[in-house]
């Protein structure tokens, strides 16, 4: 399962909306305990896709590189992927599926119609290695929101945005 804070939420399928009819991505920063994840932010990511964006999406290595150094400098870790389909089902295509390399981790897919997001849902990446990698949905549900006073979390060093 995986949960997820309701201001990350909002902003993942906010992202969606403003790139659509493109392919929006982006990382979700957390904390993972068992097969349970709760992502506290989602960390917007640049549609680096140049022949198919509104049908696929691909996040540059460095964003990567700089989303693992924030999530390590918050005490957090990568806990998923989001991105969004534009006038297509929530769910994975055999393409995501090829590009998912990050196993125990969530991606998380939100159907865009007519520019508003629609059905989110989310797939556990299960499996030992390449070979037998798949899909598996999981639930998704709104975390609680922090207590009074915020998250518990430093602010975002350096000018980074979250």
């Amino acid at each position: 399962m995986i949960r997820v804070l309701p201001t990350a939420y909002a902003e993942l399928r906010r992202h969606g909306e403003e790139r659509y009819p493109q392919e929006c991505c982006g990382v979700l920063l957390g904390r993972a305990s068992g097969a349970d994840r709760t992502a506290t932010l989602a960390l917007r990511c640049a549609n680096q896709e140049r022949d198919r964006p509104e049908r696929r999406y691909a996040i540059d290595p460095q964003e990567l590189l700089g989303a693992a150094r924030l999530a390590r400098w918050r005490g957090e870790e990568i806990v998923g992927f989001y991105h969004s389909h534009p006038d297509h089902p929530a769910r994975p295509s055999p393409a995501d599926l090829d590009e998912a390399h990050w196993l125990g981790c969530s991606y998380v897919v939100t159907r865009v119609d007519a520019g508003r997001a629609q059905a989110t849902r989310s797939f556990l990446l299960a499996g030992s290695g390449e070979e037998d990698k798949r899909f598996q949905e999981e639930p998704v549900e709104q975390a609680p929101p922090p207590p009074a006073g915020g998250d518990g979390l430093p602010a975002s060093p350096g000018g980074a945005e979250g």
